[in-house]
């Protein structure tokens, strides 16, 4: 089995489901950091800043682990978009459907909420969506604003079973304004290669590790890292035997890894 310097791993339905612990993960992680072996949580999960996953993670499942170990699609667009600009958000304006995760990482980097005329509109997962942000959404792009989803997971697993995602939240304004949004999450490359950046690893080094063979196995598939699939979340071994293209390696559960 190939020894990898570091790994990037999913959160829901991998390190935890909603509340619900799964003890494994907690050792995995445990493992990691007595093996020094460098670790980014790279979740599609834009409703939490770093730090308030940090603080869930400590508080709720007794993981410890620092702000900058955390990476998500939200810091991953304000990434993007500064980069889009020259480095700086010269001026440009967001409308944002999201929860508090994804509207820090953008005002934090400069960017100012416009209401009728954006320049970006950025949907996420947001628990209190309404009819009336739909609606301002839907005008803006039709308008002209460039329509960015976060990332496409239709569902989330937590400990009531697997709910709706921010797919779905952008899937409803995909069909208002018959288009696609441009997607920054996993399973896309974008994310993966910001990630590389921040820990400081080639895709040949880092390990991506996740439930969902959709987003994370996806996502490694396409940006040339290996990956290990545990069957803790939302895909299911006889849904991931019928795909064309196998992860690196799968599990049943955490405690089978070796790091």
């Amino acid at each position: 089995m190939k020894q990898y310097k570091g790994y990037f791993i999913d959160l829901d339905g991998t390190i935890y489901k909603g509340s619900e612990r799964i003890p494994a993960a907690k050792r995995f992680i445990d493992r990691l950091q007595a093996a020094q072996i460098p670790f980014l949580f790279v979740t599609n999960n834009t409703t939490r800043s770093p730090q308030q996953v940090v603080n869930n993670l400590a508080d709720n499942h007794d993981i410890h682990v620092s702000a900058d170990q955390v990476y998500t699609p939200s810091l991953a667009t304000a990434s993007y978009l500064l980069a889009e600009n020259g480095g700086t958000a010269n001026g440009k304006t967001v409308y944002i459907i999201g929860e508090v995760g994804l509207k820090s990482a953008l005002l934090d980097a400069g960017f100012k909420m416009n209401v009728e005329h954006p320049d970006y509109t950025i949907v996420g997962l947001d628990y209190d969506a309404t009819y009336h942000k739909f609606e301002t959404a839907t005008l803006a792009i039709r308008s002209g604003s460039r329509f960015i989803g976060t990332n496409a997971d239709k569902n989330l697993p937590n400990e009531r079973g697997l709910v709706p995602g921010a797919g779905s939240v952008i899937a409803m304004v995909e069909s208002a304004v018959q288009q696609k949004a441009f997607y920054i999450g996993k399973p896309e490359k974008i994310i993966m290669e910001e990630a590389l950046k921040k820990i400081g690893l080639s895709h040949d080094e880092v390990l991506m590790v996740g439930d969902n063979y959709q987003t994370d196995i996806q996502a490694g598939i396409n940006s040339d890292i290996d990956t290990l699939l545990v069957y803790t979340g939302v895909s299911t071994p006889e849904q991931v035997a019928q795909k064309p293209i196998q992860p690196t390696y799968h599990v049943s559960g955490l405690d089978e890894w070796d790091v």
